[in-house]
């Protein structure tokens, strides 16, 4: 398989979803996201179809649709259904895959299994996007331990937001994590003003030279 990237949140609703289709984008990657909880408005992969302006093609289909926006493990459960995590394998592809998680680190899959342990399982490197605003800095240095303690490479820190510039300071530094970028807020969003937001904020390179990815103890 080519180089498959994680990008997970340390939290619902920070902008993880339009940095995964800028990233796809700057990338000239594939997007895949494993579980899509809440079906009624527009999806993850729907909103990356539309952002990243790459062909419908390279928006790969989600393993699960559940109806219910509510995490995966209880919205699969109004479905009638259960997720089986030890099946959901990541799709082979030529182009660089980016996969989206959901929520934070520890959403439960089922009533077994959390997000970051089929991240364990996968072993690829995982881009973890984080707000600037208040309440950051323990959100991710949190998310930041789970994901080491786990063994699980964490390629950097990508904030999403207005410049806090002592705030990304001390996660970077008390975190001891590389930060790969901020994408700042966009007042048009669209796959142009984010396409031009990625390219002035993000090198494509730090996303795919396996010497970035910290080594797995």
């Amino acid at each position: 398989m080519s180089q498959a990237i994680i990008v997970t949140g340390t939290d619902t609703g920070i902008g993880k979803t339009v940095f995964a289709a800028g990233l796809t984008a700057l990338l000239d990657g594939v997007y895949w996201k494993p579980v899509q909880s809440g079906i009624e408005e527009e999806t993850d992969s729907e909103i990356v179809a539309r952002l990243s302006g790459l062909p419908q093609d390279r928006v790969l289909p989600e393993a699960w649709r559940l109806n219910a926006p509510l995490s995966p493990h209880r919205a699969a459960e109004l479905d009638g259904v259960e997720i089986d995590a030890d099946k959901l394998a990541l799709p082979p592809t030529e182009r660089p895959l980016v996969v989206e998680g959901a929520g934070g680190l520890m959403v439960p899959v089922n009533r077994h299994t959390l997000y970051i342990d089929v991240f364990a399982r996968w072993a690829i490197p995982v881009v973890l996007c984080a707000r600037t605003g208040l309440g950051t800095i323990n959100h991710t240095l949190l998310s930041i331990e789970a994901l080491r303690s786990r063994a699980i490479p964490l390629l950097g820190v990508t904030f999403i937001g207005d410049e806090m510039a002592d705030t990304q300071r001390t996660i970077a530094e008390m975190g001891k994590v590389r930060v790969l970028g901020r994408l700042p807020r966009l007042d048009a969003l669209t796959p142009q003003t984010l396409a031009k937001a990625m390219q002035a904020n993000f090198n494509a390179a730090d996303f795919l030279e396996a010497q970035f990815f910290e080594a797995k103890p």
